[in-house]
């Protein structure tokens, strides 16, 4: 009996932390749909490094938008094939030392603009034609310093699949939504995917420059503002932008590798909920074989379904979510390489450098 009542707390917890994480995500608020009579100055700038296969459905997806691509210093045609789909091709500055080649394509791309409005997208994302007058009127309405927009996130692998709805979701079981959009509070989000800023905010925080030795320059960036007390707000758009982040199962650990440990140094309190629920999930085998080895099968036959039940709504499908449980132990492998490279200031390569 001891065996069952302690999986029937354990089972509680699992399926709270997953609650917890998808109600954080759901209290961002979703961007509305609008349809302004005329849009403010603006530019859309697309760092891009390598995205041969991806810039021209970047690039469409802004067809009234004057579209900056900073081509950073790419080995295939992406420059090239910005060109032809229509936008202004700039080359990234030389990458001075202490500079990661993101925030230096952004910064680039910014020198070259004068607009209002600088919207950041990363080439691995796409867009319904109605989100850009709707995030600007949004930005207008709410007078914002910066937007900041999670989209609906497409996944075609196996390992996508797998990784991609449980890693989300871990790492919103710390986010405090109300937090994050309150100018007044420290705890910082930002997804550098999509950035929307006002220039004279930008350029008084100095924009990527004051965060261009950070590997996660969009949180830094978004903590910035946030110092000034500026306005920046973190919204959903599942229904008007998408993105696709990673196309194999190197890349999602490569990705994760050099994320996962730097965006958790930024809010304490997210990464000591972040680390208490990661342990939490990883209780699960232990469980499951204590309740087998007890006799407990019944028991252990409903707790082998637990990850899955509490993660269905990340995963969107009950087939999809019975993924979880390999999800919970490959991501803490990732996560352990991560922290022994962050221990010892070894570098991942992303993109052909070293990050």
């Amino acid at each position: 009996m001891i065996a069952v009542t302690s999986a029937v707390f354990l089972a509680s917890a699992i399926i709270a932390a997953a609650w917890l994480a998808r109600r954080n995500y759901l209290a961002l608020p979703e961007l509305p749909a609008s349809t302004p009579d005329s849009l403010p100055d603006h530019v859309v700038i697309i760092p891009a490094r390598d995205e041969q296969a991806r810039i021209n459905r970047a690039i469409r997806s802004f067809p009234v938008s004057d579209v900056v691509v900073v081509d950073d210093h790419s080995a295939d045609r992406t420059a090239s094939l910005a060109a032809a789909a229509g936008a202004h091709v700039r080359h990234a500055a030389p990458l001075a030392a202490g500079w990661k080649g993101k925030s230096n394509a952004c910064w680039t791309g910014a020198l070259y603009t004068e607009s209002d409005w600088i919207l950041f997208v990363d080439a691995d994302t796409w867009y319904d034609h109605s989100f850009l007058p709707s995030m600007l009127d949004y930005a207008v309405r709410e007078d914002l310093a910066a937007v900041t927009v999670f989209p609906r996130q497409h996944r075609l692998t196996f390992f996508e699949k797998m990784l991609l709805p449980y890693a989300f979701g871990l790492y919103f079981t710390g986010v405090d939504a109300l937090a994050v959009n309150n100018h007044l509070k420290p705890d910082a989000l930002a997804n550098g995917q999509c950035l929307l800023v006002r220039r004279d905010a930008y350029e008084f925080v100095q924009g990527h420059r004051a965060v261009a030795n950070s590997a996660v320059e969009d949180v830094a960036l978004a903590r910035l503002f946030k110092r000034h007390r500026m306005k920046i707000r973190v919204v959903r758009a599942e229904s008007m932008a998408h993105a696709r982040m990673y196309g194999s199962f190197a890349a999602i650990w490569r990705g994760f590798e050099k994320n996962s440990f730097k965006f958790l140094k930024f809010n304490r309190r997210t990464r000591f909920i972040v680390a208490a629920a990661s342990t939490l999930m990883t209780s699960w085998l232990p469980m499951l074989a204590w309740l087998i080895q007890k006799d407990q099968f019944i028991a252990a036959s409903i707790f082998f379904f637990i990850p899955a039940a509490a993660w269905r709504a990340w995963y969107g499908s009950t087939v999809h979510a019975l993924l979880a449980p390999f999800a919970i132990y490959l991501f803490q492998l990732i996560a352990l390489s991560a922290m022994v490279k962050d221990f010892f200031g070894l570098k991942t390569e992303w993109k052909g450098r070293q990050v």
